[in-house]
């Protein structure tokens, strides 16, 4: 089978983030399916973009792997420079949807651009290939900026985003879901029950697998020596966002200062700076900042935690569900985990591998970094191994790339 999955943000392991299409579309190839991503040569997540060198688009094989990466103007931050970038790479895409049907004769064609967008682009090449459509949907666009964002329904660009996502649900073949929770809001939408596949985000079992090579540099010197101290280590890694709720933590470490606890933030973003200072100013010793580790580290990093936690600030969006990628690197690495959310699913829970606390509620967070402190080492590792299987059993991509194959046929 011919797949084309349209990504404005695919990423890879050269490029970076965003991972999951790579994941996805390796497996496929694995398969025995030929695969190809598009994807735009610009993108806020991205670690390293691709090199076109003045030119339109350039294909290349990551992996097995085609891209074509398509030339889109630059852009920072969420204002009117990002929608003139997804609304370059739409156009393009609608503009060349015959030829890109008859270069690359699809079977499927997969609309992935967390903005819904790509929907209209994605349908005209289908029906040029005669190809089977589908949607997957990441977040759900409008719905994210008007209940996060603040934005009003009225606003034209929101008003063209909720047009795309009714046109994707009256007339995908299927929807592909990474939230489990949305078959009520997309249904009021126009979607047609049977066509709702749920495939999560996930993880690559080999990179987990493994034993973990050690820490390299001032993080492990720096965690040997919190160890070397008995520290009970609590750690978090990944991005320093207002959305991560890590306030929280902080206030949770004040309240805990009397016990032997490390806390430990690994990564960057743009709240980190204002983190650092907070803690600083509230003489936080036992708060510890780290700079982010290469992808390849991230297991090393993992297994020095003695509980690794994840935070959200309180949203109604959330009642539509949840699928960090944290949270499965933290089942993957085998860590018990503390969960501070308020959401429509709870993976800890369904796992049985740590606790589920409220959002946004430094007691509560600081309880439950009691409880698992208090607990003993062998509890705490066997909740971390039934997480561990769970993500392997139902969350690596060998097993979810077959799922979505589910929808495709």
């Amino acid at each position: 089978m011919n797949i084309l999955l349209i990504n404005h943000y695919a990423g890879s392991l050269k490029h970076g983030m965003e991972y999951r299409p790579f994941y996805l579309a390796r497996e496929w190839v694995r398969l025995g399916h030929t695969v190809r991503i598009i994807a735009s040569s610009q993108s806020h997540i991205r670690a390293q973009a691709p090199q076109l060198h003045g030119c339109d688009q350039l294909d290349e094989t990551i992996d097995g792997v085609g891209y074509r990466w398509v030339a889109t103007p630059a852009y920072r931050g969420n204002g009117g420079a990002r929608v003139a970038n997804m609304l370059a790479f739409v156009t393009r895409l609608h503009l060349h949807a015959r030829r890109l049907a008859a270069e690359f004769a699809p079977d499927v064609v997969i609309a992935s651009s967390t903005y819904p967008l790509d929907i209209w682009p994605a349908h005209r090449i289908a029906r040029c290939a005669g190809a089977r459509l589908l949607f997957e949907l990441h977040d759900l666009w409008p719905l994210s900026p008007i209940e996060l964002g603040g934005y009003s329904r009225r606003h034209p660009f929101i008003m063209l985003l909720q047009a795309a996502e009714d046109y994707a649900c009256r007339n995908a073949c299927a929807i592909v879901s990474i939230l489990p929770k949305v078959r009520d809001h997309l249904e009021a939408h126009g979607m047609a029950p049977h066509k709702l596949h749920i495939v999560p985000n996930g993880a690559d079992p080999a990179e987990w697998l493994a034993a973990p090579p050690a820490l390299d540099g001032i993080a492990g010197a720096r965690l040997a020596a919190l160890r070397g101290d008995g520290k009970f280590i609590v750690g978090y890694a990944g991005t320093h966002g207002l959305a991560n709720a890590l306030d929280t933590l902080l206030d949770a470490a004040r309240l805990v200062a009397d016990q032997r606890i490390a806390f430990v933030l690994a990564g960057g973003g743009p709240d980190k700076a204002r983190l650092v200072r907070l803690a600083m100013q509230r003489g936080l010793r036992n708060v510890h900042f780290l700079d982010p580790v290469p992808k390849q580290q991230v297991p090393a990093l993992l297994a020095h935690f003695d509980v690794a936690y994840i935070g959200w600030q309180r949203q109604r969006l959330y009642r539509y569900g949840i699928a960090p990628n944290k949270l499965i690197d933290y089942m993957m690495a085998g860590r018990p985990i503390l969960h501070s959310v308020e959401a429509g699913n709870d993976p800890v829970a369904e796992a049985g591998c740590g606790l589920t606390v409220a959002p946004q509620d430094p007691v509560a967070v600081a309880h439950g970094l009691l409880a698992l402190f208090t607990l003993d080492q062998q509890e705490r590792d066997a909740a971390g191994e039934r997480g561990r299987a769970y993500a392997v059993a139902k969350l690596s991509y060998p097993v979810l790339a077959r799922r979505f194959l589910q929808a495709c046929a």
